[in-house]
């Protein structure tokens, strides 16, 4: 019994050790692979620090607003008539938008243009008979002021007809209607909205640390949401006279030509004002900065150190105003510095790397990517 188990535990041992040597061969052969190969090659495309001139700008925020703008009612009471305009319509001043019914006071008007010329008929005869001296000056004179009086009946009935009529104050384009034909219209109603469009005005606010760098007669940028292919080019008009002593900012307004009316009264949008001479400034695509807790970085690309192929060095670097696809570096790197500008996900300090040359995968570098108008 002693001797098979001795066997047996001979066998177990045998075949355990063998387990054992070859798993430790195998592990020794992989180990050997992994050493044998080197740190994975990154590919990357490259973007040069180089220096521009950069006009310092100011970003503001603001709302269009119509150069002319009402909403139109009228100051008499009346059953209207007919409505002579559509929705939305471009309108030129003085043109007829709506009537009220005039029945009553075309009668009343006709009665008094009829006493009117009763009374002119009646001073002609005085006329006649105070150059004959017939009659006294005193009874001529009553003559001419009953004149006078109808013909102030008159001007005031044909007044209440033109007010009966609503014409528009100026050209502009008209609004959604509020009111339809055979509805009795109270003085003061809304009917329709007015608003002129071209030009039109730009309001915004500016910090006053910044007003005396800016003027009247200035340029500035505007773009907004709703029109994000086109980009606005406007003029400052005018400066508010005095600081809002809540906000300590200064309101301002902006004129924009607005031929095909884009621009629409109530519509917010951002704008650049240009402040002073350009500067110089060492830019980098803003995909070649790495962000992190510890500060923003870029990857420099040099030669690797045995002379073969290319790899990167972490730099840490200040970043400072951003425009477009650009950024500017104020400390870290030089002028004529390559950078990666794609694939840092997968770069550490080291990492050798492989420039993609295609232009189609290069990030853009543009520092106004905004459409001009056309």
């Amino acid at each position: 019994m002693n001797k098979r188990m001795l066997i047996m535990l001979g066998i177990a041992l045998v075949l355990f050790g063998g387990i054992f040597g070859y798993k430790a061969f195998v592990n020794n052969i992989i180990q050997d692979v992994f050493d044998n190969m080197g740190p994975e090659t990154v590919t990357i495309t490259a973007s040069t620090v180089r220096a521009q001139q950069w006009v310092p700008q100011l970003e503001v925020v603001g709302t269009f607003k119509a150069v002319q703008g009402a909403d139109l009612s009228l100051e008499i009471d009346g059953l209207i008539r007919d409505v002579s305009f559509e929705n939305g319509q471009l309108v030129e001043s003085g043109q007829r938008l709506l009537s009220l019914d005039t029945d009553v006071v075309q009668a009343e008007l006709e009665q008094f243009e009829a006493s009117l010329r009763l009374a002119e008929m009646e001073l002609a005869r005085q006329q006649k008979l105070f150059a004959q001296r017939s009659i006294s000056e005193a009874v001529r004179d009553r003559a001419v002021i009953e004149v006078d009086q109808a013909r102030a009946a008159v001007a005031a009935r044909e007044a209440v007809i033109a007010q009966k009529v609503l014409r528009a104050p100026f050209s502009g384009r008209l609004g959604i209607r509020e009111v339809n034909p055979g509805q009795f219209l109270p003085r003061g109603t809304p009917v329709v909205s007015l608003q002129s469009l071209d030009p039109i005005f730009f309001e915004f606010t500016v910090p006053q640390r910044q007003l005396r760098r800016i003027s009247v007669g200035a340029e500035l940028y505007a773009r907004s949401d709703a029109v994000p292919e086109k980009n606005f080019t406007g003029t400052i008009n005018a400066v508010e006279s005095q600081v809002n002593e809540s906000t300590r900012s200064v309101r301002m307004q902006a004129t924009f030509d607005n031929p095909d009316q884009w621009l629409q009264p109530g519509m917010f949008a951002h704008a650049d004002i240009d402040l002073g001479e350009p500067e110089t400034h060492l830019v980098v695509p803003r995909t070649a900065i790495r962000a992190s807790t510890y500060g923003d970085s870029v990857f420099l690309i040099d030669e690797a150190e045995d002379g073969e192929g290319l790899q990167v060095t972490q730099r840490f670097v200040q970043t400072g105003m951003s425009r477009g696809d650009l950024i500017t570096i104020v400390d870290g790197v030089e002028d004529g510095d390559q950078v990666a500008s794609s694939g840092l996900l997968k770069l550490q300090n080291g990492s050798p790397v492989r420039i993609d040359e295609d232009p189609s995968v290069q990030p853009d570098e543009n520092p106004n990517p905004r459409p001009q108008n056309n």
